[in-house]
């Protein structure tokens, strides 16, 4: 029934909720667990890099009234090395993930885009049966602003759609 399993991760708590659910379905259906990773490149570009954070990445203030001592880091990078930290961040993403899928068989991308819409269109380019993929669990305003990539991908899709809450639930 299920030969392809996609399995979008973005690392996220949510996400790795459903690591279960998917090495359960493909070891059922022996199918192939495609572990995706969409790095949302689209405003690698904007602004300044590591506003507010140490060298390490860590954030040192909120406020940027405190400035230099509160951290503010105000050094220009260039739009290239951004975008391909971050799809380096997310081949390590995507690695932990298969690797935490056992002896299920897996194959990984990493694509840039709109989450959802690269989601979609890899489902379709690769003929995928099922998609199973975490919620982040937000509500209220929050959701209402910032949407959300599994109800997109839940509207959208043609193939169908499990989704894992956080906790551990799921629903189709």
């Amino acid at each position: 029934m299920y030969h392809d399993i996609l399995y979008p991760t973005d690392g996220s708590d949510g996400s790795k909720a459903a690591a279960e659910h998917v090495r359960e379905l493909a070891s059922a259906f022996d199918a192939t667990v495609h572990v995706l990773c969409v790095a949302d490149t689209r405003h690698a570009g904007i602004g300044m890099s590591g506003a507010f954070l140490a060298e390490d990445g860590a954030a040192l203030s909120e406020d940027p009234a405190e400035g230099a001592e509160g951290g503010t880091v105000g050094e220009y990078t260039d739009t290239n090395e951004r975008r391909n930290a971050i799809l380096e961040h997310g081949e390590g993403i995507v690695e932990e993930a298969a690797a935490a899928l056992g002896d299920v068989e897996t194959t990984t991308a990493v694509e840039s885009g709109n989450p959802h819409a690269v989601i979609l269109e890899y489902a379709d380019a690769n003929d995928v049966d099922l998609i199973v993929m975490g919620t982040h669990g937000r509500t209220g305003v929050e959701r209402y602003l910032l949407g959300s990539v599994t109800e997109k991908v839940v509207r959208l899709a043609d193939p169908p759609v499990v989704t894992v809450r956080a906790d551990g639930s799921t629903s189709e």
